[in-house]
């Protein structure tokens, strides 16, 4: 996300703070090579399995894997007469996947004869990623999306007098936060569970996937005649530079006034 989207050199608008300007097209392309093995399972059967994927970022969007055609089994392909144009990679024709039983329409793409200016797609295609069952990352199963290398999560203790508000009642209040920086979004602070009015929640069936902080929980804020749904999340067991986030909770609503004052 920190070279496609927010202040990115390859997002939509440039940063102002840069001493160099980039002289090209709005939209930007950039691929490089993916350094691990890579697999996509459909309906039982390995879609792919390759150790020479690259990896897309495209103005905008998240990163897209592309994989070497030769790569992809093709008895489980059929070709079909769906294409969509991109003025900056060309003509894509699709491939539907079908594993036993199972149908995915249209889940493969890719350019047969792409545009000069990125002729380096020739030989690729890229899968949705929401069309196949599973995603491996040499031998760990990926959730939501593959990581972009060039973003970061950092999570450090601070000493903040931090507090969240519902109309002026005081929802949450700590010392002790834990502050969470990552690529593209604001700063967010997460309390201890010990310092959250704990009675003022209702649980959630939400849940969301992060790929580079886990699978998220949520609460809804009730107080009054106030329901905030989903205004509240946690990650019960966070992964890898989130880890430290395990079991806090951070809060996100219209309606709620986060109050950060000085260090303790």
């Amino acid at each position: 996300m920190s070279l496609t989207f927010s202040s990115g050199p390859l997002s939509g608008q440039a940063p102002e703070t840069v001493n160099y300007r980039i002289e090209g097209p709005a939209h930007r392309l950039l691929m490089h090579e993916f350094p691990r093995r890579l697999r996509a399972v459909f309906g039982g059967e390995t879609v792919f399995d390759t150790t020479r994927a690259m990896l897309l970022h495209e103005t905008g969007l998240l990163p897209q894997p592309y994989v070497p055609l030769d790569d992809i089994r093709q008895d489980l392909l059929r070709p079909t007469d769906h294409h969509t144009y991109c003025p900056f990679k060309g003509t894509a024709s699709y491939w539907t996947v079908q594993a036993g039983n199972r149908v995915t329409e249209n889940a493969i793409w890719a350019y047969p004869e792409p545009n000069q200016e990125s002729a380096w797609l020739r030989g690729y295609a890229g899968l949705y990623w929401d069309r196949m069952d599973e995603w491996y990352d040499e031998d760990e199963r990926v959730e939501g999306h593959l990581r972009d290398p060039y973003h970061r999560v950092d999570v450090r203790r601070s000493g903040r007098h931090v507090r969240v508000l519902l109309d002026g009642q005081v929802i949450a209040e700590t010392t002790r936060p834990m502050l969470l920086s990552e690529t593209g979004l604001p700063n967010r602070f997460y309390f201890p569970a010990e310092d959250v009015r704990q009675d003022l929640l209702q649980a959630s069936d939400t849940h969301t996937v992060c790929p580079y902080k886990g699978t998220a929980s949520y609460w809804s804020v009730r107080a009054g005649d106030k329901e905030l749904s989903d205004a509240v999340w946690f990650y019960p067991t966070a992964d890898g530079d989130a880890a430290k986030i395990s079991g806090y909770l951070s809060f996100l609503h219209d309606d709620l006034v986060l109050e950060v004052g000085d260090y303790k």
